[in-house]
């Protein structure tokens, strides 16, 4: 099975992108990592004859390797132009979920280049005049009184 996913490891690299590397991982898979792109595939065997799981992810800072965010079991009898649709699929879908949510700006707007991003924010909320809720108090009222109790145990109500 290792042969069979190695060979289409190294078919698939190939089309996907210039620069690669295919190597083995623990678990009898293989790895093709793209540096230049900060993604990575993964063809694992499943146990089945003729299927693989496929998984893609993205290499970090440091080039550790993110765990995979989509996975999907592929038949490996087919072309390696159908293996190669599904893979460039996932890994659409790998950077769409990596990549920051740009902010909606208005068009006709003009705004000075030094000027901060205060007026795209939105309004606070308006806080409460009242700090210490009821409950607060509550506590507050029982534990004097407790206080107050022990107090008068000690000091006053036994006659000593």
């Amino acid at each position: 099975m290792y042969a069979q996913l190695r060979e289409t490891a190294d078919e698939l690299a190939g089309v996907l992108w210039r620069e690669h590397t295919v190597y083995r991982e623990r678990g009898g898979g293989v790895v093709i990592r793209g540096e230049h792109v900060r993604r990575w595939i993964s063809l694992a065997p499943t146990g089945g004859k003729d299927r693989a799981l496929l998984r893609a992810g993205r290499i970090l800072d440091g080039g550790t390797t993110a765990p995979a965010r989509t996975e999907v079991v592929v038949d490996l009898t087919a072309g390696t132009a159908e293996l190669a649709a599904v893979c460039r699929r996932l890994l659409a879908e790998v950077a769409a979920a990596a990549a920051p949510a740009e902010p909606v700006r208005e068009e006709g707007r003009d705004r000075k280049a030094g000027r901060a991003a205060r007026a795209d924010r939105p309004a606070r909320p308006p806080r409460r005049e009242r700090h210490t809720s009821l409950g607060s108090f509550f506590v507050l009222l029982c534990v004097a009184g407790v206080l107050g109790v022990w107090l008068y145990g000690v000091f006053g109500g036994y006659g000593y």
